[in-house]
């Protein structure tokens, strides 16, 4: 089949996305203080080859340059976040003007190019000084994000209106402060979860201090969600593949939409579960106007492993991208039905879906990611048939607009559409870019 524009509702949100540590840069001027990713990324041995984000695309000097190449791709929409230590340098107290400032001068550029600004208050960057009083795992950090959501919303709000409190807490949480594999690299699984509730927390009352600064914000959060499938019809194995989705899925869905923590996980952790207070899942299950879906990949599981899971991953014959990550266009259809018949959100967004292949410059000047293409015509055409089957789908955001830095695995992950020199700060239009510029200008491709 063949996948258009025109299989998608006309006022369907067509976006990109990018993180503000992995593509601005200019870490120590105009008043930035380091987060956690500074500190992570100049510990020897945390990132692939040492790779730090110092520079990374300069695009907080390039952002007018990048703007101009979402115009020109033809995108409506552009999900970037706002880098907290650049704003509040020590977390909370003495705002950073000039921090301010360049999110200003990105919001008026975006609407001079009929871009509509979607912000993303945190994706991943906590300025060290609020890890170095304790991080997630401490409840004044959830204050922390709401006192910082009501500076930005005060600033931007006359411009933005769609806001995005946090992205990915699984992420934060397990990758930060469980297994450590991501800033700031601490390994403990109880303050995993604990850190995870305190995220829920702070996205309650960041949603709240928006809503109060920001006339007519929308307001929702975006979880990276994956379709969990046991190995074999083994009981033991459809029991592993229920508890991984409570680790991965559920524990942040239930609670978000004022179901609490799932009971049969809450069990699982036993002594491990978190502090929860009084009036906690009340501010948690804050309404949500719309719920951001990132999707990549699905999890096929077995029983097996350590606890508390007691869970082990199995490797599916097909393909995969760089990331060692199998490509399964039907999970983005899988997932937003799921998350539309379980929790019925008023809107659902894909606030993240691409792909990461090794791309380079081929001898005619062009970047050929063929496999990339693929990529984005099976998952949209999966996307335009949860859309027929009436899930609530509204958007969609391309990760990435550039290749940027990768977390810790630096510079060597390659998700944008455009190609980035790194050493010359060179953009180019990669060919899977040249096709999603024809098809939102209405053409067709394989789906």
């Amino acid at each position: 089949m063949t996948i258009r524009r025109d299989d998608f509702p006309g006022d369907f949100v067509w976006g990109t996305a990018t993180a503000a540590y992995q593509i601005e840069g200019a870490a120590l001027e105009d008043g930035r203080a380091p987060s956690i990713w500074d500190t992570f990324s100049h510990t020897p041995g945390k990132t692939r080859a040492g790779d730090t984000g110092d520079v990374a695309c300069d695009h907080y000097r390039r952002y007018r340059e990048d703007v101009a190449l979402m115009r020109d791709l033809g995108v409506n929409a552009y999900r970037f976040s706002v880098a907290w230590p650049r704003v509040l340098p020590q977390g909370r107290g003495a705002v950073n003007d000039a921090g301010l400032d360049f999110y200003d001068r990105l919001a008026d550029a975006l609407l001079e190019a009929g871009i509509t600004p979607w912000a993303t208050l945190y994706h991943w960057d906590l300025p060290q000084a609020l890890e170095d009083a304790g991080g997630w795992p401490e409840r004044d950090t959830a204050h922390a994000l709401a006192e910082y959501a009501a500076v930005v919303g005060q600033r931007l709000g006359d411009r933005v209106k769609h806001w995005i409190t946090l992205n990915e807490p699984w992420c934060s949480a397990y990758l930060g402060y469980g297994n450590g594999v991501h800033a700031p690299g601490r390994q403990d699984f109880a303050l995993s979860l604990q850190a995870a509730h305190h995220l829920l927390l702070g996205h309650g009352l960041a949603a709240e201090a928006l809503r109060a600064a920001v006339p007519g914000a929308r307001v929702g959060v975006t979880l990276n969600l994956t379709p969990t499938h046991p190995a074999t019809p083994d009981p033991r194995d459809l029991e592993a593949a229920r508890r991984y989705d409570g680790f991965f899925n559920r524990w942040y869905l239930d609670p978000l939409f004022g179901f609490g923590y799932p009971r049969d996980v809450w069990e699982l952790y036993g002594a491990m579960v978190p502090r929860v207070e009084p009036g906690d899942l009340e501010a948690v299950a804050a309404p949500l106007d719309f719920l951001g879906v990132n999707y990549y990949s699905r999890s096929v599981v077995r029983h097996g492993g350590q606890g508390p899971l007691f869970v082990e991953h199995v490797r599916p014959e097909g393909e995969y991208t760089y990331m060692n990550w199998e490509v399964y266009p039907d999970g983005i259809r899988e997932i937003v039905a799921r998350v539309a018949r379980e929790y019925r959100p008023p809107a659902v967004y894909i606030t993240e879906n691409g792909a990461c292949y090794p791309d380079g410059v081929d001898d005619d000047g062009e970047i050929h990611d063929p496999r990339r293409t693929a990529y984005y015509q099976s998952h949209l055409s999966k996307c335009a048939q949860a859309v027929r089957e009436g899930v609530p789908l509204k958007g969609y955001f391309a990760w990435s607009l550039l290749d940027n830095f990768e977390w810790a695995e630096g510079y060597d992950k390659r998700f944008g559409l455009f190609y980035v020199n790194f050493a010359t700060q060179e953009r180019r239009l990669k060919q899977s870019g040249r096709w999603l510029k024809g098809f939102l200008e209405g053409g067709a491709g394989a789906g």
